[in-house]
């Protein structure tokens, strides 16, 4: 019970600090659920996208 305390007097307890805390809340699972499903995506299609095959097509220059 005593963090639950704590937890409520440090963000739920003024309005100003419990809205913050959504913000940055809704930021941070914003942030993460984005990295996640490109990592998803990415692994699923794996030797598809164009940064793993484009060697393939690249001509090549002497210089």
């Amino acid at each position: 019970m005593a963090l639950v305390r704590k937890v409520y007097n440090l963000l739920f307890k003024r309005t100003s600090t419990f809205a913050l805390s959504i913000v940055v809340g809704a930021v941070v699972f914003e942030r993460v659920f984005d990295q996640a499903g490109d990592m998803i995506f990415e692994h699923i299609n794996h030797g598809k996208l164009w940064k793993h095959i484009k060697h393939n097509y690249e001509i090549k220059q002497d210089e």
